[in-house]
């Protein structure tokens, strides 16, 4: 592999482990301390809401500013927000202030992952957007993996507090592996002329593709129903499994590092295959669904685990397909600021999968929540195939 490529592999990487550890140490500290599923739900939407707010505005910058510029700021402001965090706890302690930190990382993180989706088409030329896309996320993955075994080797060594310091130094090595990028890459960013401001404009112009674009609606509809699965997993997953099964947090690492190595097994798979897009979109759509309620109905570890695996594998597989269609329609100079907009559109379901978690939980349970969620996005599915089908048949009938 280049240098090149090689640096912005491991930039992102690093960077993926150190918010992945940041994502496993929320919702497992806020739930050991305050012993309420319902209180994790609120803490995960808390800290995922204003990432996924964040979307429309970081995409519109992408397109105005140097992307590269903006995942610089991302990884820098990272760190300082975590040092900054640690010294506040220090003077007035308390376990909100983890819950606050998580929340301004998730928006500079939408930052960089805008950042590196405007400049991954110009970085790999040389290979196919599926295959690129399959690549990154086998080094996004693989953060993942080490994420939660790192988290809960040290956190067994050191408080959360010496963690987020931990966080904070991955944060500057992924940015240095970036400036080892640049020193070494012979890639030049085209620039596109931008409307002036990065609100009203760049949201009319977003709009208008999705409006306009018929492949954007059905993607982003199933993308809602995806994310409700993800959101209801992330906000459960750890009370599920050190609450409901009784297992510790080793288990629910162990759980989490098995689902990074069976989607990089998948990612892989797509990186070698020539699967069309239609395919990796209904199998990897019925997968999750079939993952949802397994994991709803599971009276034990061993099925809830494999429900886990099928909804966080076959995730990624979605994202492929998904992000493919996307490049594939939407105008380069509009590429930013209508990705970002769609994002907010596809996941404002996570956040909101947690707020469900949060008040439904009490009354009726965590899994009888997770299966009215399931049954919401087997309807989404169903509801889009049965457009496109109609879709296609008047196509048929005109000509």
């Amino acid at each position: 592999m280049r240098k090149d490529y090689l640096a912005f592999f491991v930039s992102l990487f690093l960077s993926r482990l150190a918010d992945q550890i940041l994502l496993f140490i929320v919702p497992l500290i806020v739930f050991q301390t305050t012993n309420s599923v319902a209180w994790a739900g609120m803490a995960f939407f808390i800290e995922s809401l204003p990432r996924y707010l964040a979307f429309p505005v970081c995409g519109a910058l992408c397109d105005k500013f140097s992307p590269v510029r903006i995942l610089h700021i991302s990884q820098v402001y990272r760190a300082l927000a975590c040092l900054v965090a640690v010294s506040l706890h220090g003077m007035f302690d308390g376990i909100y202030w983890l819950v606050i930190l998580s929340a301004l990382c998730g928006v500079l993180t939408t930052q960089g992952i805008m950042a590196r989706e405007v400049v991954m088409p110009h970085i790999f030329k040389h290979y196919t957007y599926a295959k690129t896309l399959s690549y990154s996320q086998i080094a996004d993955q693989s953060g993942l993996v080490l994420g939660p075994l790192v988290a809960a080797l040290m956190l067994e060594v050191w408080a959360w507090h010496w963690v987020v310091l931990g966080i904070a130094g991955l944060f500057v090595l992924a940015d240095l592996a970036m400036l080892i990028w640049q020193r070494n890459t012979t890639v030049n960013l085209e620039s596109h002329a931008q409307h002036r401001g990065i609100w009203l404009q760049p949201m009319r112009t977003a709009l208008g593709h999705i409006r306009n674009l018929a492949e954007l609606k059905r993607v982003i509809a199933l993308a809602v129903g995806v994310n409700l699965i993800i959101g209801v997993t992330l906000a459960t997953s750890a009370a599920m499994v050190t609450g409901l099964y009784a297992a510790g947090k080793d288990a629910y690492a162990l759980l989490q590092a098995a689902s990074a190595v069976v989607t990089i097994g998948i990612l892989f798979y797509l990186a070698r295959s020539t699967l069309p897009l239609k395919v990796l979109g209904g199998l990897s759509y019925s997968m999750i669904g079939v993952g949802a309620l397994i994991m709803a109905i599971s009276p034990n570890l061993w099925l809830y685990t494999l429900g886990f695996l099928l909804v966080t594998g076959f995730d990624k597989m979605f994202n492929v397909y998904m992000r493919s269609i996307r490049q594939r329609v939407i105008p380069v100079q509009d590429f930013g600021k209508t990705v970002g907009v769609i994002t907010l559109f596809n996941n404002l379901a996570q956040p909101l999968a947690g707020l469900a978690i949060a008040v439904l939980a009490a009354p009726f349970g965590t899994q009888t929540v997770i299966l009215l969620l399931a049954g919401i996005t087997a309807l989404i599915g169903v509801a889009v195939a049965s457009g496109r089908h109609a879709t296609m048949k008047a196509k048929l009938d005109i000509r």
